[in-house]
C-alpha cells in the first residue's frame, strides 16, 4: 500500500520548516537521535515516573479531602466514576499512543529522508481532532444515558445522586480530557519529557488546589471534584498546545492539516485501539477481582488495598521506564538504526529487571513492618504479607511485559501490540474464577501473579514471531535504503523509468515545472507499507 494521501503536496503557504540538526547535544531531538542511551534512558523515563508517583499521592491526598466530609456516600460516587475516567483516559490514548509512536517513527525517519517530516503535521492534526471528537460524540451519549450509565456503574440508593452529578459534570469535560491524554502522548512523542512532567505535575497541583476550594470553602461536593478535573485538565490542554506551536519543528494541531487517509489511520489506530481494549479489559478484571475477593470479607479487601498502595511506587518506576523508552525505540526504528533501537532495549530491560528484583527483594524482607504501617489488624497482615509477595511477582513479569509492549507499539506491529494489550484481561478471567473454585482465597491472590507471567512469555513468542517483520522495517528506514531511493530521484528526473513506478516520468515532469523534484517526489515515492502487518510510513 503506498502512502501517497499522507505525502499529498502541501498548500504553497505550507513550507516545511527546516529541521536542526538532530545532533544538537541537549536538545530534545538529541536524545532520540545520537545521546548515550543511558542518558536518554534517563532523560525520557525518570520525568514520567516522577510525574505518575506525583499522581498517585494527589489521588491519596484527593481521597483525604473528600473524606474530610464524612460522608461514605461522596467517596463511593468518585469511586464508582473511576471507570468512566479511564475509558475517557484509553480513547484518548488510541489518537494519542498510535499518532505518537507514528511520529517518532517519522522524526527518525527524516533524518534520512527530510521529506518524511512533513507527513507529521497531517498525523498530529488527526490525532488531537480525532480525540475531540471522539471525546464529544462519547460524552454526548453519556449524557443522554446518563441515568442507565450510573445504574450500571453499581451506584444503590444511598450513592445515585452523588454518583449522577459527579459523573454528568465528568462527561461534560470528556472533549477535555481526551485532549489532554493525546496532547501528553504527542509532546512525548518529540522526547520533550521534561515538558511532559511540567505539565502533569503543573496539572495535579492545580486540581489539588481547586479541590480544596471547591470543595472544603464552596462545599460543592464530587461536583466540585469533577469540575476541578475538568479545569485543570483544560489548563494542562492549552500548556500542552501551546507548547507544541513554540517549539515543534514538524507538528501542526491546525485542523485544515486534518486527514482521513488510511495511511494515517491505520498506524494510528492499528496501535492506537490496543490502548481502548486493555482499558476495557482492566475495568472487567476489576470489577472480577472485587466480588471475588468482597466474598471473603473485609479483611482481604482491605489487604489487597494495602498491597496494591505498596506496590505501586516501584510499579511507577518500571512504567516510567517502559512508557519512557517508546519514543527512543521508534526513532530509532523509524531511522532504521538497528544499534541503537537493539541498544535502548537492552538498557531498558535491564532497568526493568533491576529495578524490580532490588524494590520486590526489598519490600519482601520488610513485608510485615511495611504493612505495619498501614494496618494493625493480625488477620489483614497475614494476608497482607502473602498479597504483597504475589504483587511484587506480578510486578516484575508485568515490567518486561510492558517493556515488550511498547516495542510493538514503537516498531508498528499492531496485531502483536493488541495482543499483549488484550491477554491479560484475557487470561486473568477465567484464571481468577478458576483459582477462585480450585484454591478458594489463594487462587484469587495468585491469579494477577500466574496471568502476568503467561503474559509475558507470550510477549518473548510474539517477538520471536515479529524479529522478521521488525528487521525488514529497519532496513527500509535505513540510510542506504534511502539514499538508493534518492539516486532513483535524480533517475526520474533525468527522464527515467523506475522499476514499479511506471508513469514516473511524466509525474517528474510535473514537478520539475514547479521547481521542486525531488521533494515532491519523494512524497510520491513514498514507503510501502510491511505487508506482513507493519504500519509504518517507509519513504
Amino acid at each position: 500500500m503506498t502512502t501517497t494521501d499522507l505525502a499529498s503536496p502541501a498548500p504553497p503557504d505550507a513550507t516545511p520548516p527546516a529541521a536542526p540538526p538532530p545532533d544538537a547535544v541537549g536538545s530534545d531531538r538529541w536524545y532520540l537521535s545520537s545521546a548515550p542511551i543511558v542518558r536518554a534512558l534517563v532523560h525520557l523515563c525518570v520525568p514520567m515516573a516522577a510525574a505518575m508517583i506525583v499522581g498517585a499521592v494527589y489521588n491519596v491526598i484527593n481521597a483525604g479531602v473528600i473524606g474530610s466530609l464524612h460522608d461514605n456516600a461522596l467517596l463511593a460516587a468518585v469511586t464508582l466514576g473511576t471507570p468512566i475516567l479511564g475509558l475517557v483516559m484509553a480513547v484518548g490514548g488510541v489518537f494519542g499512543v498510535g499518532g505518537g509512536s507514528l511520529i517518532s517513527r517519522l522524526l527518525g525517519a527524516a533524518e534520512n529522508d527530510p521529506a518524511e517530516g512533513t507527513k507529521i503535521r497531517r498525523v498530529s492534526s488527526f490525532a488531537l481532532w480525532g480525540a475531540v471528537v471522539a471525546g464529544v460524540v462519547l460524552g454526548v451519549a453519556g449524557l443522554l444515558l446518563l441515568q442507565p450509565l450510573v445504574t450500571l456503574l453499581g451506584a444503590d440508593a444511598a450513592t445515585a445522586a452523588a454518583t449522577g452529578t459527579y459523573v454528568a459534570v465528568m462527561l461534560a469535560f470528556v472533549p477535555v480530557l481526551t485532549a489532554a491524554f493525546c496532547l501528553e502522548q504527542l509532546v512525548r512523542a518529540e522526547g520533550a519529557s521534561r515538558q511532559v512532567m511540567v505539565g502533569l505535575v503543573g496539572s495535579t497541583v492545580a486540581n489539588l488546589v481547586l479541590d480544596l476550594v471547591f470543595v472544603l470553602v464552596l462545599h460543592w461536593g464530587v461536583g466540585g471534584v469533577a469540575l476541578a478535573t475538568g479545569l485543570s485538565n483544560l489548563a494542562v490542554v492549552a500548556y500542552f498546545a501551546t507548547w507544541l506551536t513554540r517549539h515543534s519543528e514538524h507538528m501542526s494541531l491546525a485542523p485544515r492539516w486534518f486527514t482521513l487517509s488510511p495511511a494515517v489511520l491505520k498506524p494510528v489506530f492499528g496501535v492506537g485501539v490496543g490502548e481502548l481494549l486493555q482499558a476495557s479489559f482492566l475495568i472487567v478484571t476489576s470489577l472480577v477481582l472485587n466480588n471475588l475477593a468482597a466474598a471473603y470479607g473485609d479483611g482481604p479487601l482491605a489487604a489487597m488495598g494495602v498491597a496494591v498502595r505498596i506496590a505501586q511506587v516501584p510499579e511507577f518506576l518500571l512504567m516510567g521506564v517502559t512508557l519512557g523508552v517508546l519514543p527512543l525505540l521508534a526513532y530509532a526504528y523509524g531511522k532504521g538504526d538497528r544499534g541503537r533501537l537493539t541498544a535502548a532495549l537492552r538498557v531498558s530491560a535491564l532497568t526493568v529487571g533491576g529495578v524490580g528484583l532490588f524494590f520486590a527483594v526489598a519490600v519482601f524482607l520488610l513485608r510485615e513492618q511495611v504493612i505495619t504501617t498501614f494496618v494493625a489488624d493480625p488477620a489483614v497482615l497475614t494476608i497482607g504479607a502473602t498479597i504483597l509477595t504475589a504483587q511484587l511477582v506480578a510486578m516484575v513479569a508485568n515490567g518486561f511485559a510492558g517493556l515488550l509492549t511498547s516495542l510493538f507499539q514503537a516498531t508498528g506491529r499492531s496485531v502483536p501490540a493488541i495482543v499483549m494489550s488484550v491477554s491479560q484481561g484475557v487470561l486473568f478471567v477465567p484464571v481468577v474464577l478458576l483459582g477462585n473454585l480450585w484454591f478458594g482465597l489463594p487462587g484469587i491472590v495468585w491469579a494477577l501473579t500466574i496471568t502476568e507471567v503467561v503474559v509475558c512469555l507470550v510477549g518473548v513468542g510474539l517477538l520471536v514471531a515479529s524479529r522478521g517483520a521488525i528487521e525488514r522495517g529497519l532496513a527500509d528506514g535505513s540510510p542506504e535504503r534511502t539514499r538508493r531511493h534518492s539516486f532513483g530521484r535524480v533517475g526520474v528526473a533525468r527522464g527515467e523509468d523506475l522499476p514499479g513506478d511506471e508513469g514516473g516520468v511524466e509525474r517528474a515532469g510535473k514537478a520539475a515545472v514547479d521547481g521542486g523534484v525531488q521533494d515532491c517526489l519523494g512524497d510520491l515515492l513514498a514507503r510501502q507499507a510491511d505487508v506482513e502487518g507493519s504500519t509504518d510510513v517507509h519513504p
